[in-house]
């Protein structure tokens, strides 16, 4: 269909959002996106980017711009032992195929997608906090001022509380997983290897990488824990509880928790994978319709891809909700089946009893040496996927 025709509003300038807002644009659209915040800001943090998910920043034209704020690409991915002691390196240079794993201050991403949206000529509209939304065949926003916005399409990216999501699936509700994570972002004072690091012990886990060239590192602690009863999902933690709390990890975590300055620490939920991500004029995208755990580093990476398949699925369709039904059909199953890893994957690095934490780390010792381009390619499926099949629709801004 012609994209033209439509005027198209999403909820939430986070990274699906803007994502798709710059795609649809870039087809013809007139797109509006609302933000509650006062300004799109996103608070220090590190994310990884991998091939999958720069496959689309790439088609968007936003490569060159997310390359200019500085990204460390990843050489390796190691794991170890609490203790310290080395079980697996995945060696990305060798091993793989020369596609950039990058790891990226998550403020810079949102930077470079906001101003790659607005440059599509996408309206950003602030200070719009969502009350409602009412699908039909003029599908109509209500905000908590009490306005009323009408668009062909409404496109729910306002993540793990998202209101369209409420409509679309009231029942569901989100069951506490029994962990808690704790990030921080250090300067760092060194030039760093470029390596993501996971270090893995009984009922807890710690990963760090560096950010921004290596002048800063992000860390990313998970511990289990019986209840999540604050009422806000993240508030400001205490650095040295979060010290206390992995005193056994090795020197080298050590060194890192001993300079942490401030912290956030929020539960972690399962929310179940919607089982329809349309109704009348408006569809759910990333967090929204399939909040991951963030065990796999693809919350970000599934959000751009459902962007770049939710408008190539409309530009394709001969009408609105045909364009609606393909883009459920190609996203679901492949979301379904990385948040189902993404959640097993909590358990693999928790071990807590010795005999069994020690055979599961020889076994990967064991695939480290006999077959190391094995055991990184066996989540290609994931991570070397590409929904843009090498189309570019712009030039770099």
């Amino acid at each position: 269909m012609d994209l033209k025709q439509l005027n198209i509003v999403v909820l939430g300038a986070g990274i699906g959002g803007l994502a798709v807002a710059r795609a649809l644009a870039l087809r013809g659209a007139t797109v509006t996106v609302l933000e509650q915040a006062h300004e799109i800001t996103e608070v220090g943090a590190g994310l990884q980017i991998s091939p999958n998910g720069l496959a689309v920043l790439r088609g968007l034209g936003l490569e060159s711009a997310l390359m200019a704020t500085a990204p460390v690409r990843a050489r390796a991915v190691c794991l170890h032992d609490f203790s310290g002691a080395d079980v697996l390196r995945l060696d990305l240079d060798r091993h793989g195929r020369d596609q950039p794993h990058l790891c990226v201050h998550r403020a810079d991403l949102i930077a470079v997608l906001a101003a790659g949206a607005r440059a599509a000529g996408v309206q950003i509209r602030l200070l719009q906090k969502v009350k409602t939304v009412h699908p039909g065949a003029v599908p109509e926003v209500e905000t908590s001022s009490g306005a009323r916005l009408r668009a062909d399409l409404v496109i729910g990216a306002d993540g793990l509380h998202s209101r369209l999501r409420a409509v679309l699936a009231p029942k569901l509700r989100p069951v506490f997983t029994g962990q808690v994570a704790w990030r921080a972002v250090l300067h760092e004072p060194t030039d760093p290897l470029p390596e993501v690091r996971l270090y893995m012990g009984p009922h807890r886990h710690l990963v760090t990488y560096p950010l921004r060239g290596g002048g800063q590192r992000n860390i990313v602690a998970v511990e289990e824990t019986k209840a999540w009863t604050e009422e806000r999902w993240s508030q400001v933690g205490d650095p040295e509880v979060l010290s206390r709390r992995f005193a056994d990890f090795g020197p080298e975590v050590q060194r890192l928790l001993g300079r942490v300055g401030p912290v956030h620490r929020w539960g972690l939920f399962r929310h179940p994978v919607v089982d329809r991500w349309h109704g009348p004029g408006v569809a759910l995208l990333g967090d929204a319709a399939h909040p991951t755990l963030p065990f796999m580093a693809q919350g970000a990476c599934l959000a751009l891809e459902d962007a770049w398949v939710l408008a190539d699925a409309l530009a394709q369709a001969d009408g609105r909700d045909a364009g609606l039904a393909a883009y459920q059909a190609a996203r679901r199953d492949r979301a379904r089946r990385v948040v189902a890893v993404a959640s097993r994957n909590a358990w693999k690095y928790h071990l807590s009893l010795p005999p069994l934490r020690a055979a599961a780390h020889a076994a990967l010792r064991l695939g480290g040496r006999l077959a190391p381009a094995a055991m990184l390619h066996q989540f290609d499926w994931i991570y070397r996927h590409d929904v843009t099949g090498g189309v570019v629709l712009a030039d770099a801004v």
